[in-house]
């Protein structure tokens, strides 16, 4: 499976600062220090609708990461899986009467567009999880043949009793666990499982849906957390830099995938930082799929939203805060981007140095988007009423803000 292309990332004078980010397992901050080399996996989409605002403010999210890093004068390795073949998926082809391989292959594409008029810079291996299969079965079977995992009913189990971590990544209680994974996508009260909580690795073939040759297994299809854990080994190894994607990933997936990964390597952490980026709502409620209240990417740029107004609206935010979309926030954003747009276009003005390191400083700070839009904020009215003698000082504003932030001015 191919991404997007990638948008160029203009290069800055001297050199940006280590990121500083929450880390979701610990609870606090934690400097990332990668090598010449950093490493990411985020959690990729479910293709079965269009790009909506809280895809495009995850996605954001770890954008800033890589522009971070980039800006370090390091290289960045980044994953990404498509999640072409799963229950939500499946439902919404037979709702539509389409097929799934069609509808997936649709979604994927208009995700692909979406991420490309926002300039989100793409990854090295954007994988599906059919193209991993190949790989998943191997890690199955190895977890079973290990004792690590058992069948059921001709469906395979992870037990999450095999991993002494399991619980490090979200630090929930079971009571809280056992909501949850009902709630996404797991089967807490199926009869026959050795812990309430336990995964499922396999699924046996059902009447009316795909499924592919499991070797020893038998046919059947991956579930979704063994899947994006073949994909991010494969790619990535043990230890890579940050585990990223939404809020409502924590638990089951990302503990889940943890404990798959350490259980079949016998080495912890899986990731060196669990970061999530918040929910977005619309009308007071998480802006979802399931809800229907979604506020589509696509359908912006339809309406000639200008796709660098939407990234300003996101970045307002702070990455990993709740928040709500209404017509305010884009019509702010809106009204910035002309602000920063008109000032740029000046031939001369105030020096942009220290708005540079401004930048630098918030962005290495957790992400600190709101800063470093304030920053450019009073650099612009200071243009607007003063002006200044820099004829360098626009053109480096503007590779600023599109080097760091991915606005292109």
């Amino acid at each position: 499976m191919h991404a997007w292309p990638a948008s160029e990332v203009p290069a800055l004078p001297g050199k940006g600062r280590d990121l500083r980010i929450h880390d979701t397992a610990t609870g606090g901050r934690v400097t990332l220090a990668p090598g010449p080399v950093a490493r990411i996996y985020v959690c990729g989409i479910t293709p079965y609708d269009a790009t909506h605002m809280g895809h495009a403010a995850t996605y954001n999210a770890f954008d800033l990461v890589q522009r971070v890093w980039l800006d370090t004068k390091r290289q960045v390795h980044y994953v990404q899986n498509v999640t072409d073949v799963d229950d939500p998926l499946l439902e919404r082809a037979i709702r539509d009467g389409i097929d799934w391989v069609g509808l997936a292959e649709r979604e994927t594409a208009l995700f692909r567009e979406d991420m490309t008029a926002l300039r989100m810079l793409p990854p090295q291996h954007y994988i599906g999880a059919v193209e991993a299969i190949p790989g998943i079965v191997p890690l199955v079977e190895r977890l079973r043949d290990s004792g690590a995992a058992y069948e059921l009913d001709g469906d395979i189990y992870f037990s999450v009793d095999a991993d002494p971590h399991f619980g490090k990544v979200s630090n929930y209680d079971t009571e809280l666990m056992r909501h949850l994974s009902a709630e996404r996508g797991g089967d807490p009260e199926r009869p026959g499982k050795k812990n309430p909580l336990d995964p499922m690795l396999w699924m046996a073939a059902r009447e009316g849906e795909p499924s592919w040759d499991g070797g020893s297994l038998g046919a059947g299809r991956p579930g979704w957390h063994i899947e994006c854990v073949a994909i991010a080994l494969d790619h990535l190894g043990m230890g890579f830099d940050v585990q990223g994607g939404g809020s409502d990933l924590i638990f089951p997936h990302h503990e889940m995938g943890a404990s798959h990964a350490q259980t079949l390597t016998g080495e912890f952490p899986m990731a060196k930082a669990y970061v999530h980026a918040g929910m977005v709502a619309l009308d007071g409620e998480k802006m979802s799929k399931s809800r229907g209240n979604l506020v589509f990417v696509s359908r912006l740029r339809r309406d000639g939203v200008d796709p660098a107004a939407i990234r300003l609206a996101l970045l307002s935010h702070r990455y990993r805060d709740d928040w709500e979309w209404t017509d305010q926030v884009l019509q702010d954003a809106v009204a910035r981007l002309g602000r920063w747009r008109a000032a740029v276009s000046r031939p001369d003005g105030p020096s942009a140095d220290a708005l540079v390191e401004e930048l630098r400083e918030a962005l290495s700070d957790d992400l600190d988007t709101p800063t470093a839009l304030a920053a450019v904020d009073r650099w612009a009215a200071l243009q607007t009423a003063e002006g200044g003698t820099d004829d360098s000082a626009p053109g480096l504003v503007s590779r600023a803000v599109d080097a760091l932030l991915g606005v292109a001015l």
